[in-house]
């Protein structure tokens, strides 16, 4: 499985991809902010991409809607160092398939939003 790792944060990024690289997913690219996240999922085309609610430009749910907007985009799931529960309905209104707070990120909780 691919994946795009969308985080402002340059450790959080490395940290997220050296998991999940350990986990057996192939990470195809990174990027910084939303709107280099939605060019860089129209050019990789990953299977799935680990986006961050608060970037400096777009929001995350805001990003996730865009990716999921035709239904043929990648797997989306948001992250954050804050709960889940901090957002309310914006998760799911969003189209993405779950959240996962940034602390609990692992292979596993991955995989239970996968289809």
């Amino acid at each position: 499985m691919t994946v795009l790792i969308v985080d402002d944060h340059p450790s959080f990024r490395a940290s997220a991809k050296a998991l999940l690289q350990a986990e057996g997913f192939e990470v195809v690219g990174e990027a910084p902010d939303g709107g280099s996240a939605l060019t860089a999922a129209d050019a990789l085309s990953p299977d799935l991409v680990l986006l961050d609610v608060q970037l400096p430009d777009l929001d995350g749910f805001e990003v996730a809607t865009r990716l999921t907007l035709d239904g043929g985009g990648p797997v989306v799931l948001l992250t954050s160092s804050r709960d889940g529960s901090d957002y309310g309905p914006l998760v799911e209104e969003s189209g993405a398939a779950g959240f996962i707070p940034k602390g609990e990120l692992s292979g596993a909780a991955i995989a239970a939003f996968l289809p």
